[in-house]
């Protein structure tokens, strides 16, 4: 099987440093460095395409644009590139988000693919006006869920949920092909949900033996329930031809951490209702020590940005065996980000994937539709 690798669209924003904030708290100054134009998200989106991501990861929030209008837009200057949209369920009805998904499907060919966020953060929740606590959110996210599939399989559905009712609800057109549905979440009640309904379960990018033990427990909650998933993880990257030249720029990066922002940004990050927010932060524990938590694993985004906090770190070689690493305990998806995002894209795309692909871990996923590879465009500036 080939592996699948997807890249990011900065919908809060690019710069040359991190752009932190999310999880409750603000993206910061960076973000403005590159705006996320229409223009700018595009040329990130066709690199994306050219090199070989199979799709680009969108996130939701107040911090950032939404991502529903934005990859509408986007999606109309790329050809095959699939946008992984991060929503959050309980906040708009399933069945007008089955209605988007379908018309999505239809007017892109076929592009989604949908990242369901539940929300940990009740502050930001209650913004607007979702005023249930987080396991209850998750009891929602399940009928949501629930509903959503009827109706994709063209059923007429009708449920009396504990948070979500619907009555003679239908599609007039159904998606085709019906988008997959990714879904992350370390909390016991995440776990229930992602075994009953999702596709692909994500992780942060926590060291493998961590990972390793996540894995096994979505299995065999699937496995009760009769499912098989595949399993993806959520990491920003660092690549270079050299280890040195890579780390250099993991210093650099760190040297940019104002002291004050990195207080701020932990001390939001520590209110987070987040199980998965919680194991970020505890694998640096707000500290600039010690930040390589495993060979090629460095904790240091986090320090000034939620969610994802970790990248792999190291060249071309380190970085593919890191992959390797990571497979071999069961993912095959892996959601990529680096700071710029159109520079980093190619530092991955032209020095990891082809050493994968030499070893027939991964093919580039358009040569069946044209015939042979893209071709690459020019590296940009780095």
């Amino acid at each position: 099987m080939s592996l699948t690798f997807h890249w990011f669209l900065p919908t809060n924003g690019d710069s040359r440093h991190v752009v932190g904030g999310g999880h409750g708290s603000p993206a910061t100054a960076s973000g403005r460095d590159r705006p996320p134009t229409v223009a700018y998200l595009s040329q990130i989106a066709r690199a994306a395409e050219s090199l070989g991501f199979a799709g680009a990861l969108t996130p939701t929030g107040a911090w950032c644009e939404d991502a529903w209008l934005t990859t509408a837009m986007v999606s109309q200057n790329t050809e095959h590139l699939k946008f992984l949209i991060a929503f959050r369920p309980g906040l708009l009805s399933p069945t007008l988000a089955a209605q988007m998904a379908s018309t999505f499907q239809r007017l892109s060919g076929g592009r989604l693919l949908l990242n369901v966020v539940t929300g940990g953060e009740s502050q930001e929740q209650r913004a607007h006006g979702d005023f249930l606590d987080k396991d209850a959110r998750y009891r929602r996210t399940g009928e949501f869920l629930q509903i959503l599939r009827g109706l994709w399989e063209g059923g007429t559905v009708d449920l009396h949920g504990e948070h979500l009712r619907v009555e003679d609800a239908r599609l007039v057109r159904v998606p085709d092909p019906v988008p997959e549905v990714y879904f992350g979440g370390s909390s016991a009640i995440a776990g229930e949900v992602a075994a009953r309904h999702v596709d692909v379960y994500l992780t942060w990018g926590e060291p493998p033996a961590q990972v390793a033990e996540k894995i096994d427990r979505i299995r065999a909650l699937a496995a009760r329930q009769g499912r098989t998933l595949r399993f993806g993880i959520r990491l920003h990257v660092i690549t270079r031809d050299t280890s040195e030249q890579a780390w250099a720029e993991a210093g650099r990066l760190l040297d940019g951490f104002d002291p004050e922002t990195v207080r701020s940004v932990q001390d939001s990050l520590a209110r987070s209702e987040s199980e998965g927010q919680r194991r970020m932060l505890a694998l640096h524990g707000g500290s600039r020590d010690a930040l390589e938590i495993h060979p090629n694993l460095w904790a240091g985004i986090g320090l000034v940005r939620g969610g994802a906090g970790t990248a792999l770190v190291g060249s071309h070689d380190e970085v593919a065996e890191r992959i390797r690493e990571y497979h071999a305990l069961g993912i095959d998806e892996f959601v990529l980000s680096g700071y710029p995002h159109l520079e980093e894209a190619y530092w991955f795309g032209e020095g990891v994937l082809p050493r994968l692909a030499a070893e027939g871990l991964w093919r580039h996923p358009y040569d069946d539709l044209t015939g042979g590879p893209l071709p690459v465009p020019a590296a940009a500036a780095s």
